[in-house]
């Protein structure tokens, strides 16, 4: 491996932002370690009699199966602390997690800075697995991984992360995982489902899949959500969803990521595989079991 453990020492990880090349470069390395051989990955006992808590009651089953994976080739037991009741308080909520005794934890929420807020409650690892429009980082190495897998290196990719990037965590740490390892990341989408001051952020920004699409080696397609009344879902379905078409916009061997029901082998392939590297980084900083 390029990177050793010394450059991931966060006791969480809340999001992409803030973690520095070698980090996110540490962390896809174990990924790909993982995904080499995810029987023979050589920390089978990293998480021996630790539980590993999951709370994401909106998220797709997918995920689920893929944490109860990782965690049980480290050697953990996975738990999933009930639905919040409505109204719960995080107070209330880290107690219900606490009571699992979780040594790492795994949330999901669609408010902004639940994980965050959440990490400061509980006495262990905290994960962010989504926090509504602010950041998705499993999401986002996930990605970065099948992209690797298929293309080798990141760096001087160009990279077309296409739709409602307003409402997706995972477009903003695609955006700066992808930024921070060299690639060229271009915004495509209607005005109005574009975060403000995008143009900012060092990235290109693009209002039709023609021009954006323009020789990307990696074409990425965001989940549309059409909830915006400056722009209906049936106009934004027309021009800036996924279809066989538009990706002939980009270049021939690009490649295909998309958030949604359609995706690529190598990207569901990484799903084990990066949630194993992120369960080992953050155990390797856990105190030792009294």
């Amino acid at each position: 491996m390029s990177f050793s453990a010394a450059y991931f020492t966060q006791r969480h990880l809340l999001g992409i932002e803030g973690l520095s090349r070698p980090a996110i470069l540490y962390l896809l390395d174990l990924a790909q370690e993982a995904a080499g051989d995810i029987r023979a990955f050589g920390r089978a006992s990293r998480l021996a009699g630790r539980n590993v808590v999951g709370l994401f009651p909106d998220a797709p089953a997918g995920a689920r199966d893929a944490l109860v994976e990782a965690g049980r080739r480290l050697g953990a037991k996975v738990l999933f602390a009930p639905p919040p009741a409505q109204g719960a308080t995080l107070s209330e909520i880290a107690a219900g997690i606490a009571a699992l005794d979780p040594a790492i934890t795994i949330l999901r929420s669609p408010e902004a800075g639940v994980a965050k807020t959440l990490a400061g409650k509980l006495d262990c690892a905290v994960v962010n697995a989504g926090d509504g429009a602010h950041e998705d980082p499993i999401q986002a190495l996930v990605d970065a991984q099948a992209i690797r897998r298929a293309k080798g290196e990141v760096d001087g990719l160009v990279v077309a992360i296409c739709g409602d990037a307003l409402h997706s965590g995972a477009a903003r740490s695609n955006l700066i995982l992808l930024t921070c390892l060299g690639a060229r990341v271009r915004m495509v989408g209607p005005s109005a489902l574009l975060p403000p001051r995008i143009g900012q952020m060092g990235v290109e920004v693009f209002r039709t899949m023609r021009d954006g699409l323009d020789d990307a080696d990696v074409v990425m397609m965001l989940s549309g959500r059409g909830e915006s009344a400056d722009f209906p879902e049936r106009e934004y379905v027309r021009f800036f969803g996924f279809a066989h078409e538009k990706l002939g916009f980009a270049r021939p061997d690009a490649v295909v990521i998309h958030h949604g029901p359609i995706g690529c082998r190598d990207q569901d392939t990484a799903e084990v595989a990066v949630r194993m590297a992120v369960l080992e980084a953050l155990a390797k900083n856990l105190p030792a079991i009294d």
